[in-house]
């Protein structure tokens, strides 16, 4: 198919990309030696001071983590899991286990134990590494499990000295870092094992098609299934990621990236930890999203590249105090997981003078595939223009086998060497999403005469009132405009009379008050009678996905309780 789209793609970015057959780890195996004493990781105190490991440190406690693991018993082709928010440990896990051939399967963190238990079945881990806050959780699921060893590490091993000692004071008994673990047989601690081992590389055959990670899909869909990548797969969408950021002017081996994407998550994971590990940058890492603590670290460590949701970027666009800080170091951001609200979007741009461009991806392609140019022509709304080796196009909604002309709305179907192979024993739901080489998203989108697409909205989050479809983003991207309205999510409800009608659920700005006439009366100057909201319910927040995407599912889901329960 004729790729219009390259037209507009940034001065220096290519059509095609050169794919080095090599695998994940011997990124940094190459970046250790190329930068052995730049900055892989800088993890901040709560003083302003900083724990940093550089590539070489990296790269050898990498090695000695994965001779740790082999003594384990962890051969190529079994499952590592790791249950840790944005650490050291994490980064030092994660290529441990690639480099014996194992497959990396991260949790989120604030798993119920009924969840880590599906999870851990599901892909058979044999070993996993846990940060001590979350040890419980396994335990209470272990004896049901096939894990072999588990590896507990604490947060406070990889914190500066004075931020290391306030934390042993303050903060770790009372929080429950430091839960009673005894001598349970095969139970190791993740300092112990690294000093007992030496940095001496695993050699182990480890080739591109060989599978480096499940990724499991946060469930919007249904149950939570195991997207099965290949090392191919990612190292191809990070090499497509510093292609698109040819423009921007990062410095290998100098510059520094924010990283309070989770790192569990294939976004932070790739546009991240890989994207840094391949350019020899400092990661930031933050366990956790915080506004004061992100605006602090962004003050202090500079970095250019920001990847981050919209609502990070709401959360810093309304900090009372963001004045305080210079974030004039950031370059560029890409926002992702979600649609970015055109107001959000030049807000964060006057206040960081960087470019925040909308991109779009999901973890069956890990991660990116499409992206607004980052110094050229964008479009408002648009989620961008497919990056470099990937193909985008517009299948008709039904049976998905007619592809629809320019400007008409259908499902999104991708190709690229990012593609998964699958998902992890779900041959059903594979055959449902990998069809003649395509990847259906499950995203209905249009595609405009320069090749720049438009999410109109989920498949199955379509709202039909009274015979009309109803895009809920349309109808949240009016509630943006209102100055009153810091987050809002529109969603169906059911209606005897229109089958559906519209619901909004809204969070307002610090200090406003407004009323659902307002909001109501408002819409009806931007919207068609029937996508106006018959419904409104003002919140104090809005439940949010791992990586701060909302979710409309749920909202729905309480929506139903509600009718059940003959609740408002």
């Amino acid at each position: 198919m004729e790729k219009v789209w390259v037209k507009h793609y940034d001065k220096g970015v290519p059509a095609t990309i050169d794919y080095p057959q090599i695998n994940l780890h011997r990124l940094l195996e190459d970046t250790a030696k190329r930068f052995p004493d730049s900055t892989a990781i800088i993890f901040p105190g709560a003083l302003g001071d900083a724990y940093k490991l550089n590539y070489r440190q990296l790269n050898d406690d990498a090695n000695r983590m994965a001779n740790a693991l082999a003594g384990m018993g962890v051969q190529k082709g079994d499952r590592v899991a790791l249950l840790m928010p944005n650490c050291p440990q994490f980064v030092i896990a994660y290529y441990a286990a690639l480099k014996l051939g194992a497959i990396v399967v991260a949790f989120n963190p604030l798993y119920t134990p009924r969840e880590i238990e599906h999870q851990l079945n599901d892909c058979e881990a044999k070993v996993i590494i846990v940060l001590s806050l979350f040890y419980k959780n396994v335990v209470e699921v272990r004896a049901r499990t096939k894990l072999e060893h588990v590896v507990v590490a604490y947060i406070k091993e990889y914190l500066p000295p004075i931020s290391r000692l306030l934390f042993g004071l303050l903060k770790e008994k009372k929080e429950g870092h430091r839960p009673a673990i005894g001598k349970v047989q095969n139970t190791h601690f993740f300092q112990d094992v690294l000093k007992a081992n030496e940095p001496k590389a695993q050699v182990v055959d480890v080739k591109p098609e060989d599978i480096a990670l499940f990724q499991y899909t946060g469930g919007t869909t249904g149950v939570s299934k195991g997207v099965v990548a290949t090392h191919r797969n990612v190292l191809s969408n990070t090499l497509q990621l510093k292609a698109w950021a040819t423009e921007v002017g990062i410095a290998s081996g100098k510059d520094v990236v924010m990283g309070v994407m989770p790192l569990f998550h294939a976004y932070g994971m790739v546009t991240v930890m890989h994207f840094c590990v391949l350019e020899g940058l400092g990661m930031v890492l933050l366990p956790r999203f915080v506004t004061e603590q992100v605006l602090k670290a962004i003050n202090k460590f500079k970095p250019v590249f920001f990847p981050g949701v919209p609502t990070m970027y709401v959360a810093i666009n309304n900090f009372a105090k963001v004045g305080k800080y210079d974030l004039k170091s950031v370059k560029a951001c890409v926002s992702g997981a979600a649609p970015l609200p055109v107001e959000v979007q030049q807000k964060f741009e006057e206040l960081s003078h960087g470019k925040l461009v909308e991109g779009y991806g999901l973890s069956e392609a890990p991660v990116v595939v499409t992206a607004n140019p980052v110094m050229g022509k964008r479009k408002v709304g648009s989620i961008g223009v497919p990056i470099p080796d990937v193909e985008a196009k517009i299948m008709e909604l039904e049976k998905g086998d007619k592809e629809m002309a320019i400007g008409e709305i259908g499902e999104l179907v991708v190709k690229g060497p990012q593609v998964m192979k699958g998902y992890w024993n779900r041959p059903e739901e594979t055959s449902m999403v990998l069809r003649n080489g395509l990847l259906y998203t499950g995203d209905i989108a249009r595609m405009d005469e320069d090749g720049f697409f438009f999410i109109v909205d989920r498949k199955k989050e379509m709202i039909i009132a009274g015979g009309y479809n109803i895009y809920p983003r349309e109808v949240e991207e009016v509630l943006y405009e209102h100055e009153k309205i810091k987050e809002a999510a529109c969603y169906g409800v059911p209606d005897e009379y229109r089958g559906e009608t519209v619901k909004i659920a809204v969070v307002l700005k610090e200090g406003q008050t407004c009323t659902p006439d307002e909001i109501t009366e408002y819409c009806k100057t931007k919207l068609a009678k029937y996508k106006v909201p018959k419904k409104i319910e003002f919140r104090q927040e809005l439940p949010k996905s791992p990586i701060g995407k909302v979710l409309r599912r749920v909202l729905v889901e309480e929506e139903k309780k509600k009718q059940q329960t003959g609740g408002d």
